[in-house]
């Protein structure tokens, strides 16, 4: 039922919401509403049941999505090992060619030594991975069947 973000377009700006109604719009448990309102989620007033304002809810929800993302700084590729973005080891990166204008940097983690991914446009490689090496590849064959069709 619960979803891993509540998505804020899920709710209508112009709908009062009571507690129960909320959860299921946005498809979290009722609970979760509740620690939504400790943590700010402002009801219209503090009359019972508690009604919530769905442009005030979809402000809210808006917010805290944004605030947990967090981009990586240019020479750096987030670490799922780590859960944080961190400098390739040896400053040494491969692209692989995805497309004509895109394509996949993979590099080794300098703290970790696991291996990081990170999608990009090859037009962006010297302004996102400044005075690194990056070491062009073939990307390896996608599974194809056969030339002509039996």
């Amino acid at each position: 039922m619960a979803t891993r973000r509540a998505n804020p377009q899920r709710v209508k700006l112009h709908r009062s919401y009571c507690v129960p109604e909320l959860a299921a719009c946005v498809g979290v448990h009722k609970g979760t509403i509740r620690n939504w309102q400790r943590d700010g989620l402002e009801p219209i007033d503090a009359s019972r049941p508690a009604m919530f304002q769905g442009a005030i809810v979809r402000a809210f929800l808006a917010k805290r999505n944004a605030s947990r993302k967090s981009p990586c700084p240019a020479g750096m590729i987030y670490c799922f090992a780590c859960r944080e973005p961190r400098p390739p080891a040896l400053g040494m990166l491969d692209y692989l060619a995805v497309t004509t204008t895109s394509g996949d940097l993979r590099a080794l983690c300098g703290d970790c030594g696991g291996i990081m991914h990170r999608r990009i446009r090859r037009a962006d490689l010297a302004i996102k991975m400044p005075g690194l090496t990056v070491q062009f590849r073939q990307a390896p064959p996608r599974i194809s069947g056969r030339p002509s069709p039996s």
